[in-house]
């Protein structure tokens, strides 16, 4: 749908392991849940690209369930000495990896009253998916991989617990987790490839255009942009976290040397 819409940013809960190999580098496996939507009626920007999505008029909403491995560095530990056993507490680092996410798009109708009603889209091919007459769109599958990359802050405050913010944004493989990608198609291929009753929805979720630059245009012709494929989805986070010491705790800096020597990994 594009833009940053703060009005709609939804939590993000989640939960992580992370073992440090050493002072900079660890290894993260994380599970997280969220929820995206975004409307084209919100958009208040008038250039002529805005007010093109805005008389679009479509609208998404999708739960996200992700899981993803990942390697945090922390560059200012990487040349850091200090014989003494003295650590900073803050701590910036980098991360990047690679995951997994599940999704699933649906678009809304609302009748006289006003009253919403959500339907699941993928099945209802709104852009031709797997139509003969459009071998370009192609089938999706709700199950897509991703690419973390982020940036946060660590702060120790003791050994036990850590807190950290830190910027996850997502680059995926998929242009369909609002189910926009490709051009309008012909709406009466739709009983073609579905029942009765889903093209009917399929019809009216496809195109639900209201006239703001073309005055008097009931749907957009078969074949006009709506989405672009160009430009693929991606998502991000800002998080706040909390971090539990589960390994051993090394008091004195003798024994932190010993563990290093040991090679022993921190677990959170």
């Amino acid at each position: 749908m594009k833009d940053v819409n703060l009005e709609l940013t939804k939590m993000m809960k989640g939960a992580f392991f992370t073992a440090y190999l050493n002072k900079w580098l660890g290894v993260r496996l994380a599970v997280d849940y969220t929820y995206l939507e975004g409307r084209d009626n919100i958009i208040t920007t008038t250039g002529i690209d805005e007010l093109y999505r805005k008389q679009r008029n479509l609208d998404f909403r999708t739960n996200i369930w992700e899981a993803y491995a990942a390697i945090e560095v922390f560059p200012t530990m990487i040349f850091y000495k200090n014989e003494e056993g003295f650590e900073p507490k803050l701590r910036p680092y980098i991360l990047a990896g690679v995951g997994a996410f599940k999704f699933n798009p649906q678009g809304s109708l609302s009748d006289a009253n006003g009253n919403k009603t959500w339907y699941n889209l993928q099945p209802l091919r709104l852009e031709g998916q797997g139509m003969a007459e459009y071998p370009y769109s192609k089938p999706y599958k709700l199950t897509q991989l991703n690419i973390p990359l982020g940036a946060g802050i660590k702060f120790y405050a003791s050994d036990r617990i850590n807190l950290s913010t830190e910027v996850l944004y997502r680059k995926t493989f998929t242009d369909y987790i609002d189910d926009v990608s490709q051009k309008y198609i012909d709406p009466s291929k739709f009983s073609k490839y579905l029942s009765a009753q889903e093209a009917t929805i399929a019809y009216q979720l496809s195109d639900k255009s209201i006239p703001i630059i073309f005055p008097g245009q009931a749907r957009f012709p078969a074949g006009t942009q709506r989405g672009d494929v160009k430009d693929g989805d991606t998502y991000f986070s800002a998080v706040l976290k909390v971090g539990i010491r589960l390994g051993p705790i090394y008091e004195s800096a003798f024994a932190k040397r010993a563990a290093k020597q040991t090679k022993c990994p921190s677990l959170y």
